[in-house]
């Protein structure tokens, strides 16, 4: 086992779920609280990357602290009846990884709730540990303090951890907390994003089993 703990994004990383369930719901809101502003799939996508979901709230929208309430229950009824799929062959790898001994831990901008749903759903193994949006800002992506804690209630060192998302708060966090990062590069292909990733991160997967074969490298 190379990695004692996969730390793992949870949307277009586990699972495929911007294009089909997040996006769409950000559509139907922005058209009650910003008629006549629209965004394509690919624009999204990018604000996502960097800087980041809540910049776009409240630098670009500069939606009120009322209208980011109400985007927050908006958004929960909008997935609570939509479960995305787990992309081809994200449960093998983390059934492999569990019954090794190693541990599974998620720090994602969804919630908590939302992504043991999923993974139930899916039939992939639960998390040992999430951090999800319910967090205060502070400790959400991209701070540091979730990959701190991990290290902490488990007793590793930053080389025991390997973070794999697909955006930038990911590995912002990462390298903050001196942990290796692998980019997830199978829910787009914009080349901005692949870009950035190739050139920074530790390791670039394209496909599913890109990681897979990444973990099994020794």
């Amino acid at each position: 086992m190379r990695y004692k703990c996969l730390v793992l994004d949870h949307d277009d990383t586990v699972v495929n779920s911007t294009a089909t369930i997040h996006f769409p719901s950000f559509l139907e809101f922005l058209s009650q609280v910003r008629p006549g502003v629209h965004y394509t799939l690919e624009e999204y996508f990018r604000k996502n990357f960097d800087p980041g979901i809540m910049e776009l709230f409240t630098d670009e929208l500069h939606f009120t602290p009322q209208e980011l309430d109400d985007e927050f229950l908006f958004w929960q009824q909008y997935v609570r009846t939509r479960v995305p799929r787990a992309y081809d062959g994200m449960r093998e790898i983390l059934e492999r990884h569990r019954a090794q001994g190693g541990l599974i831990t998620v720090v994602s901008h969804s919630t908590s709730e939302t992504i043991v749903r999923d993974y139930q759903e899916n039939g992939l193994p639960l998390p040992d540990l999430i951090f999800g949006w319910e967090l205060p800002m502070e400790q959400r992506k991209p701070n540091a303090w979730p990959l701190l804690e991990i290290m902490k209630r488990f007793g590793l060192a930053a080389g025991d951890l390997l973070m794999l998302d697909d955006l930038k708060p990911g590995y912002d966090m990462a390298r903050a907390a001196g942990v290796g990062f692998a980019a997830a590069g199978w829910a787009n292909d914009i080349a901005e994003i692949e870009g950035f990733m190739r050139k920074n991160c530790d390791f670039y997967c394209k496909r599913v089993a890109d990681f897979d074969a990444l973990l099994q490298e020794v």
